[in-house]
């Protein structure tokens, strides 16, 4: 073998060398994806368990009730709030809480019930629908009288 290298030998050489380089910057890229995705899933991870974590642990609010609430402005509100044997009156407005009065709670107060006397919203909807085709599709809602 002689020293003396043509220069097709070269250029191959030298597109080898582009290419390492070329395989160095995609290692990299390939260690800062993984990072990335190891980074992303911790997150989720994290996030499931705090999910789990708060739906494990008893009702925080379990002793309050609203008794009551009436508007009294565009923003503001009277509240009754049974807290065990008590109730206080709120003012709440303007990211504000304030204490109005406050009484022991009467010995003939209402249970607590669900709110059941309205149907829910997709009964409603089922009902609006049907209604509404029974009057007959001939008549454009949108058009005015």
């Amino acid at each position: 073998m002689s020293a003396d290298t043509s220069p097709l030998q070269d250029g191959t050489i030298d597109a080898l060398g582009s290419s390492g380089d070329a395989f160095i910057g995609m290692a990299m890229f390939g260690k800062t994806a993984a990072a990335l995705a190891l980074v992303i899933a911790m997150i989720l991870l994290c996030t499931a368990l705090l999910k789990r974590w708060q739906n494990a642990r008893p009702q925080q609010g379990a002793h309050l009730r609203v008794i009551t609430s009436t508007a009294v402005g565009n923003r503001e509100r009277v509240v009754v709030v049974e807290i065990e044997d008590t109730w206080l009156v709120l003012g709440v407005g303007n990211g504000r809480v304030t204490k109005l009065h406050e009484r022991p709670a009467p010995d003939d107060r209402p249970a607590p019930s669900p709110r059941s006397d309205s149907p829910p919203f997709a009964q409603r909807l089922s009902q609006a629908l049907a209604n509404r085709r029974r009057k007959g599709s001939d008549t454009d809602p949108h058009q005015t009288p």
